[in-house]
């Protein structure tokens, strides 16, 4: 499993945007300075954000993008899906060969399939305001809830 450039930069715009999330309209540039995200690469992303529904864009001097929807309800499984599509893909591509062990196959196959359900299964686990929460606990600001 890898990771791009989309994946980690379309990541860190959403995270920015959950870390601001009531504030009204952030704009790109203002992303793009505090996460380190070349500009246009983040329009582009914004873009795809907004096309599946997880980011919201306002034009116009006030205008900006925001959160579709509370961070509490976007997981990271989504938000990379979104970006970067089948977080393990299940068909390698590798179907015209045929091993003289079948068995050896279908056993390593089990464990692709075991590990694309871990991995799904902690990023569905996890939402931006827990890396919010994260965030908040790492710099001391702890929230407790009553």
């Amino acid at each position: 499993m890898r990771i791009s450039s989309k994946g980690d930069y379309g990541l860190r715009a959403l995270f920015d945007l959950a870390q601001r999330y009531g504030e009204g309209p952030i704009q790109s540039e203002a992303i793009a300075g505090r996460q380190g995200i070349p500009v246009n690469y983040l329009n582009q992303l914004l873009i795809t954000l907004r096309r599946a529904g997880l980011v919201e864009s306002l034009r116009g001097p006030q205008g900006g993008h925001l959160l579709a929807r509370s961070p509490e309800t976007i997981t990271l499984l989504e938000a990379l899906t979104v970006l970067e599509g089948p977080i393990l893909p299940a068909e390698s591509g590798r179907d015209d060969l045929q091993p003289t062990e079948p068995f050896d196959r279908s056993l390593i196959d089990e464990v692709w399939s075991e590990l694309r359900a871990a991995i799904e299964q902690r990023l569905a686990s996890m939402t931006l305001d827990d890396l919010c929460q994260r965030k908040r606990s790492h710099d001391g600001a702890v929230m407790y809830y009553i």
